[in-house]
Parts: C-alpha cells; structure tokens; sequence
C-alpha cells in the first residue's frame, strides 16, 4: 500500500443502461417514458428488459410481462432488445474504466464493474470515473465506494442517478440496520422469506443473528455466509481475475403454447444447437444440463442431469431429450430454456459472489 493512501472498493453502475442506450440513437426520445424488451411489440410474450426513469415512475420494471408494462405506461415507447448495440456501449464503457490511473477493474456485467484503487479521496476519484465515462461514451454512471465489495455495491443505490454514495463498516447499520434483508446484495425473495421464518426482518437482526440458528437453516456454508451479509462484511480486494462461465443458457418464450410433444422436442433440438455454439469455443466439454419448463399460466419447474464430460453434440441433444421425457403431458407449455453445465478451472472454483435472478 501506498504511503498515506487507504484502500477502496468502487462500485460503478450505468445509469438504466438499455435505455439511456436508445436514448443515444434516438434522442428525441430524452425525457420521454421508454421501455425495452422483446422484439418491441407488446402484444407478443415478452419481458421487459429495462425501463427509463421516466417509465419506472408508472410502476414499470425489469422482468415485468410487456403487456402489463404497456398498460401502466400507454405513453411509452416501446423498442426491441438490441444486444449487439448493448454489448459496444458496454465495451467502451468497461476499456474507460481500465484506463483510469491504478486501477484494478472487476466487470460483473454489461453494466456494472468494480474498482479497486488506493487513494486519499475516494468521492474525487469517483467523480473523476462519472466525468471520464460521460466524456467516452455519454453515459451517466453511479457509483459506490465502499471497504467492501458488499458495501460498494450496496451503496449505489444510495447514489442513485448519477451520484456517489459511501458505505463502511462506521455507518453500515446506521443506512442499513432498520432495512428488509431483501435489500442486501444476494438475498433474493426466497432467502428473505426463510429468514423471516427464522424472526430476522431486517439487516440489523441478521448482523447480530445467531450463527447456530443460521446455519441449521442454510447449511455450514450458506449460513455463516448471509450472516456476514448482514454486517456487510466479506471480500476486500477486487479481483481482475478474467471470468468464466460456469454454463451457457439459452430460452424461448412462445407466441402460442406448444401443446404436441414434436413441438416441444423440435424446440428442444433447436435450444440445443443454440446452446453448443455459445460454448464452442469454451474448449471444454458438457457435464450437466438443465431443462427449464413454464407451464401456462406461468407455472415454472426445472429437470437437471449430470453428464459424463462430453464434447459430442448428439450426446448432449440425446440427455436433453431424456429430460423431456419429463416434462408432464398435456400441459400446454409457454417457455423452455436449456442450460449446460462446464467444469471450472481449478483456479475459478473458490470464489463466491452473491448474485441475483439466474435459472
């Protein structure tokens, strides 16, 4: 460490990303409701992929059905996902934070990165990564600064748009104690309800929760691990460490349920061929698949199988259609997604960080 310099955790997070996007290309669309998601026709099964700040103000959000997204917000305007064009803005946006000076940098996404920086000045260092964004890609950013990976990611919402927020252990249960555990990072709906189960509402009961009782519930692993959530304690150090997928997934949503078995298998074929071109060049071979079925209305189930490592399609297209064999008959089907499964190098096993959605 440098003399006189303490070590931070920056969290950086683009501001509606999608949208602020479109906005760029189509900027008569600036200060105007605009949704994305699908192919940008509402009267089709889609979701919605992000929504403008102008548009979340009618109560629309991500993974909102675009049908009801269309009916809270009838002045909106509607496009469909461009992934290519997400995907350059992303990139821009993820060679500018590589270029700040010391900077180690951790991209968790399209839209978000960690900052690792030593500095007397972290709120200046922060502004100095919104007006270096702004200036590459006119894109407006948040970010967290925090001693923690936890706190840094917690504390963007706290700066929410385009601000900066700082979160330590001196004020962590000052901002966070009185809060939903739900609005820690990595506690989802499910989790949340389990701990409520257990009495624990809030991010101050956790913190001070009894390990014992924690890990009766979650396991020797899990449950020491959302006790530390609730202190907002954990990794201190960002990793540049390249990512690698654990798997590749791929789904389809129905314009009609498919109601005959060919249908569901030719469907199943097709996610199959999908899938392996994600991970051919991946160089390493399938060891598990999962199937994901959502019944109409909107039942959703999953079927997992371990397979032996394999690197020949018709091996992996023959297992995926076992696990149709599952599926319950005569129920009309509006979703199917496949997952395979990729063994990790040993040196990317070890890691753990929380995470939210995923199948």
């Amino acid at each position: 460490m440098s003399q006189g310099r303490s070590s931070w955790v920056l969290h950086v997070d683009l501001d509606q990303f999608i949208a602020a996007v479109e906005v760029l290309r189509r900027p008569e669309l600036a200060g105007k409701p605009v949704i994305v998601g699908g192919r940008g026709d509402p009267t089709e099964r889609a979701v919605v992929s992000t929504a403008s700040y102008e548009a979340r103000e009618f109560g629309v959000g991500s993974g909102m059905p675009l049908r009801i997204a269309a009916r809270k917000a009838p002045e909106a305007v509607i496009l469909p996902v461009d992934g290519e064009a997400y995907t350059r803005a992303s990139e821009e946006v993820m060679a500018t934070l590589h270029a700040q000076p010391r900077a180690t940098v951790q991209v968790l996404g399209w839209d978000e990165a960690f900052i690792g920086i030593q500095t007397e000045d972290p709120e200046g260092y922060a502004r100095q990564v919104q007006q270096a964004v702004r200036e590459r890609t006119r894109l407006h950013c948040s970010v967290g600064i925090g001693d923690t990976l936890i706190r840094a990611k917690v504390a963007t919402g706290f700066g929410k748009p385009r601000g900066v927020f700082r979160l330590t252990a001196e004020n962590w249960l000052e901002v966070m104690g009185d809060r939903p555990t739900i609005d820690l990072w990595g506690v989802g709906a499910k989790i949340s309800r389990r701990l409520a189960g257990l009495g624990i509402t809030t991010v101050a009961e956790l913190a001070s929760a009894d390990p014992d009782g924690l890990v009766n519930e979650f396991g020797p692993k899990m449950g020491p691990w959302y006790a530390q959530l609730g202190r907002g304690d954990g990794a201190r150090v960002v990793d540049d460490t390249p990512w690698v997928a654990r798997g590749h997934s791929r789904e389809t949503t129905f314009q009609r349920d498919l109601t005959e078995s060919a249908q569901v298998e030719e469907a199943v074929r097709q996610l199959v061929a999908r899938v392996l071109e994600d991970v051919a060049a991946e160089g390493r071979p399938v060891v598990g698949l999962t199937l994901k079925v959502r019944y109409a209305p909107f039942l959703t189930t999953t079927f997992n199988k371990k397979v032996a490592e394999t690197f020949d399609r018709a091996i992996v297209l023959a297992r995926a259609l076992e696990l149709v064999g599952r599926i319950e008959p005569n129920r009309p089907i509006r979703l199917l997604g496949l997952r395979v499964d990729l063994p990790m190098p040993e040196d990317a096993r070890d890691g753990h960080t929380p995470t939210r959605g995923g199948w």
